[in-house]
């Protein structure tokens, strides 16, 4: 796109005091770019993560129809990728056609990893039973197509570390995307050699601020950062924004928060986590 146009994407939208331009090119992680609310003007969206050096991004497939869709985007986007997977909240509907279905999506090079899956024993939208049924035929998925996992995990790090482990020698990395929990499961998960996604969650003094304490004992080698948009968007905010709808370009306000706590300088720490998003997603080193 040309730079007039980029720089009109972003105006158009953005306050200029939420206008942050990281000094190193990005990874995000996590995106839920075909969520509804992206529909009307995704490409602006995409435009004005570029304006933010948000270099690249990785779009969540929470179920086989937005895998599918994030396949997609990603096929007609340079610097875009898909994951494939089924989110615990969806694994009621878990069967073996859905099984086939993600086995076709894990084996198409737009797809860099499998998920999003896990264990959500906070709001049991399926019950832990079928969460844990679906969670454990993903595990067999991702060890039998050697992708990374992209792991969703609220209230249940001690059922998830019991299957993680059992699996451990079978699959090759992985990441607990959108880290909220405490010290002791955060130690847990990095035992187990797996990475660790931040969010703005980090930014939200009512429930985040027990996360600021712990940065610095995630390793920069283990640590990636992502926005989860359309979700999490950060509290602390130097400008408010219409329709509070979280987008990529707002990434290097996030980093810029992890940085503070992590006692790191912005650049340092965007380029280790582009390194270790590009290492973990097997990316090209230019992404």
């Amino acid at each position: 796109m040309a730079t007039s146009a980029v720089a009109n994407a972003v105006d158009s939208f953005l306050p200029e005091a939420l206008q942050f331009r990281s000094g190193a090119p990005l990874v995000d992680i996590g995106a839920n770019l075909t969520h509804e609310s992206f529909q009307r003007d995704l490409a602006d969206v995409i435009a004005r993560a570029k304006a933010a050096n948000v270099a690249t991004l990785i779009v969540t497939g929470t179920d086989i129809e937005h895998a599918e869709q994030a396949v997609e985007l990603a096929k007609q986007t340079p610097g875009i990728y898909a994951t494939a997977g089924v989110h615990p909240h969806d694994a009621s509907g878990w069967n073996s056609d859905v099984a086939r279905q993600l086995k076709t999506l894990h084996q198409k090079p737009e797809v860099v990893a499998v998920g999003e899956c896990g264990l959500d024993f906070n709001r049991n939208f399926s019950t832990p039973h079928e969460q844990e049924r679906a969670f454990e035929a993903q595990l067999a998925l991702a060890a039998e197509s050697g992708l990374p996992l992209f792991l969703h995990e609220r209230d249940a790090g001690q059922r998830m570390r019991e299957m993680l482990h059992s699996w451990r020698d079978d699959i090759s990395q992985a990441v607990i995307h959108c880290f909220t929990a405490d010290r002791d499961t955060l130690h847990g998960y990095l035992d187990l050699d797996l990475h660790i996604g931040l969010t703005g969650w980090i930014c939200d003094e009512r429930r985040g601020h027990h996360l600021r304490s712990i940065v610095k004992d995630i390793p920069l080698e283990r640590l990636m950062v992502e926005t989860d948009c359309p979700y999490l968007l950060p509290r602390n905010l130097p400008a408010k924004l219409k329709g509070r709808r979280h987008e990529p370009a707002l990434l290097p306000w996030i980093v810029r928060e992890i940085a503070q706590w992590h006692d790191v300088t912005e650049t340092e720490l965007g380029n280790a986590t582009t390194r270790t998003a590009q290492h973990f997603f097997r990316l090209d080193a230019e992404a």
